[in-house]
């Protein structure tokens, strides 16, 4: 499996305007995500249904995997599903570039 700590974390700091070092592991980085998400949960919820929105974390998925695992930290589910749809975009824009980067010079626009 291909290593997208560093991009997955600057994405991340970009949509989020975080800081946090690209140092950290994917499991500090959930935890972390995870806390700022309850913290909006508890003070700005309409900031996180923006970000939720703007990071396009699929809604239905969201309401399903909350009502299923509604004993567990809703800020962790969250958090699990910002992260697995950032490394969906980061996945697909490499495959993109890649696809790019196969055409001949003449044939790009």
């Amino acid at each position: 499996m291909i290593d997208y700590n560093n991009e997955l974390i600057t994405d991340l700091n970009r949509s989020l305007s975080k800081d946090w070092s690209v140092e950290i592991s994917l499991t500090e980085l959930e935890n972390q995500l995870a806390d700022y998400v309850n913290l909006l949960i508890l003070k700005d919820f309409e900031k996180l249904v923006a970000l939720l929105y703007r990071i396009d974390v699929p809604e239905q998925k969201l309401k399903l995997l909350l009502l299923e695992l509604a004993n567990e930290d809703a800020g962790k589910i969250i958090a699990s599903l910002i992260i697995e749809r950032q490394l969906q975009k980061i996945k697909a824009r490499k495959e993109f570039s890649k696809k790019t980067d196969d055409f001949e010079e003449e044939e790009k626009w």
